[in-house]
């Protein structure tokens, strides 16, 4: 015997009416009839059925009318109600599928295959309830991921640093655009000593929230770093130990880093499995500086060795992430630090001048070409 489930019997025909609600209760469904279309809405209304049974033919308003007020109804629950039109040899069932009916029963009614049409209904709407709330639930959990992207933006934004130095006769230009609404780079500047400066820049492995917060430990890590030495290796080295010892090789970044003293402009720069330092020679072409040493937090004993350079008025450095030379979507083929160093335009006029030109030769110029974080900063002695 089912349990008792409420059905609503729509048919202005008093005897069929009565033999449905005595075959239907007898099968343990709880029965309500009515015998017209106006009564059916109201009574829908007030206390909604499980199952809708609906004549197709009933004087002043019939089946397919109070289908179509039903669909149209702004409660889901209503609108979404399961029916089942009782229809007479002859009469269409295609209208009454297209005028919203889940099924029909053609007359005279075998109660065998009723039931049958009646479970089927209650089935595929227990179904679609189930698939509402699973909805609902990823709707809620969508909202959530969303707020808490959010708040990883604004937390990884508040680390990119919001100014540049000032440095007397030098320029500095920026580029930072993560591929979605969190990246894994970074990059900061800190003064060394008063003659000098670090600018640095990493490269977090994977994406989103965890490379996010990775970058926020490369911060916290370099400027630790920055603290206990004045050389760019030790301040590499102390980064690769921190990291180890926190991850022991689990999580590591490429980085590289520069020590400029802007009065000479003498440098040293040190890298670790990041892509070469870009050093442009104004007037002479581009040179590739590479690193010296594996990912930061990969090895546990790294030899990092510094490489050192001097940048005469018009010469500029550039630090970036391989996102530059990611996979295009726009049909340009992938670029390498080799191709792009020949590409560029050593006559550049200032550092933004360079740096726009970097990004259009590498393709990553506009949204539509990237497929990872783009970063880079270009820092350029003043002619």
């Amino acid at each position: 015997m089912e349990s008792s489930r409420q059905i609503l019997i729509v048919d202005d025909d008093d005897s069929s009416r009565a033999l449905l609600t005595r075959m239907l209760s007898s099968a343990g469904y709880k029965c309500r009839e009515t015998d017209n279309a106006a009564d059916a809405l109201k009574l829908v209304r007030e206390q909604k059925p499980e199952v809708l049974l609906l004549d197709f033919r009933m004087p002043e308003m019939d089946g397919t009318d109070v289908l179509k007020q039903l669909r149209s109804d702004p409660n889901p629950d209503i609108a979404q109600l399961p029916v089942i039109m009782l229809t007479g040899h002859g009469e269409s069932e295609v209208q009454c599928l297209q005028a919203g009916a889940d099924d029909f029963v053609i007359k005279p009614i075998e109660i065998e295959v009723l039931r049958a049409r009646i479970e089927a209904q209650l089935r595929v709407h227990s179904l679609r309830l189930q698939l509402q709330q699973q909805n609902k639930v990823l709707e809620e959990w969508r909202r959530n991921h969303e707020r808490d992207l959010a708040a990883a933006r604004a937390t990884q934004q508040s680390l990119i640093p919001p100014k540049k130095p000032q440095i007397l006769g030098w320029e500095i230009a920026t580029w930072y655009r993560p591929v979605i609404e969190v990246g894994g780079d970074i990059y900061g500047w800190l003064p060394i000593t008063k003659e000098r400066w670090l600018f640095w820049i990493a490269d977090a492995t994977g994406h989103g929230a965890s490379a996010a917060l990775l970058t926020t430990l490369a911060k916290l890590l370099f400027h630790h770093g920055h603290e206990q030495h004045d050389e760019p290796a030790a301040i590499m080295d102390a980064v690769n130990n921190d990291l180890r010892g926190i991850f022991a090789g689990r999580s590591f970044m490429s980085a590289m880093c520069i020590a400029l003293d802007p009065q000479t402009g003498k440098a040293s720069v040190v890298g670790a499995g990041h892509p070469p330092l870009l050093v442009t020679r104004f007037g002479r072409g581009t040179e590739a500086i590479p690193s010296s040493a594996p990912p930061l937090g990969l090895m546990e004993q790294s030899q990092f060795a510094a490489t050192d350079l001097e940048l005469n008025p018009g010469d500029a450095f550039t630090l970036y992430t391989d996102g530059l030379f990611g996979t295009a979507m726009t049909g340009r083929l992938r670029s390498t630090p080799t191709q792009l160093a020949g590409m560029i335009n050593p006559f550049a006029a200032s550092a933004d001048a360079l740096l726009q030109l970097m990004l259009k030769t590498a393709g990553r110029d506009s949204d539509d070409s990237q497929t990872d974080d783009v970063t880079a900063v270009v820092v350029r002695r003043s002619n």
